[in-house]
């Protein structure tokens, strides 16, 4: 059971072709600025470093990434469900946000990025 006035998270799993890394982080960071500045309390895109684990189900395998891609995984940090709508719903009228990115040519296949929204079950 998650705890009362708990955080919320945006979190996000995508499979990025490496050649794209570069593109994708030009985008990432526009988007972090969008993100801070319509509120979200945390933002943060991480690449894969160390995707090669002996245990559980590693991201790549999870994801099926393909040769020549790697895995990113990302999340935004809100107060709670509400706050998280109500950001959202500002960053997707955000003209700075399209302007990051080509919605029909994007860094990476979005019909295969993996998302969800979650109450923060332990931390602050």
């Amino acid at each position: 059971m998650a705890r009362k006035n708990s955080e919320y998270v945006d979190g996000f799993v995508i499979p990025v072709p490496t050649k794209n890394v570069t593109a994708y982080r030009r985008m990432a960071e526009i988007g972090r600025k969008v993100w801070l500045r319509h509120g979200a309390l945390d933002y943060r895109e991480c690449v894969g470093d160390d995707l090669a684990v002996p245990f559980g189900l590693a991201f790549p395998k999870g994801i099926k990434t393909k040769r020549g891609e790697t895995v990113v995984f990302a999340y935004i940090v809100f107060r709670s469900r509400a706050h998280r709508d109500k950001v959202n719903a500002k960053v997707m009228k955000d003209p700075e946000l399209s302007a990051g990115c080509d919605p029909k040519k994007p860094p990476f296949d979005c019909a295969r990025m993996l998302y969800g929204g979650f109450t923060t079950l332990v931390g602050k």
